[in-house]
């Protein structure tokens, strides 16, 4: 699945475009390296986003096309704060 479609599905995002935007400014990187929208995210990767000076770190748990507003909190989990 693609980054953003996959940041939105897991409500780490709420809108797609959003996600869009954030890679597109350099805002979001997986397993430490800058990562583009497109890129094919699996389980087990680090996300981190950056916005402003907040940081959130990701560990990606599952993959799936559909989620419900439960299932997403189970698609990632949250390693910082």
């Amino acid at each position: 699945m693609r980054l953003d479609k996959y940041l939105k599905v897991s409500r780490i995002i709420k809108r797609r475009t959003v996600a869009n935007d954030a890679c597109d400014a350099k805002h979001v990187t997986v397993n430490g390296k800058v990562a583009r929208a497109s890129y094919d995210v699996k389980v087990g990767d680090i996300i981190e986003i950056t916005f402003g000076a907040n940081t959130n770190k990701f560990e990606v748990l599952s993959v799936s096309e559909h989620a419900t507003k439960e299932s997403a909190a189970l698609m990632f989990r949250q390693l910082n704060n």
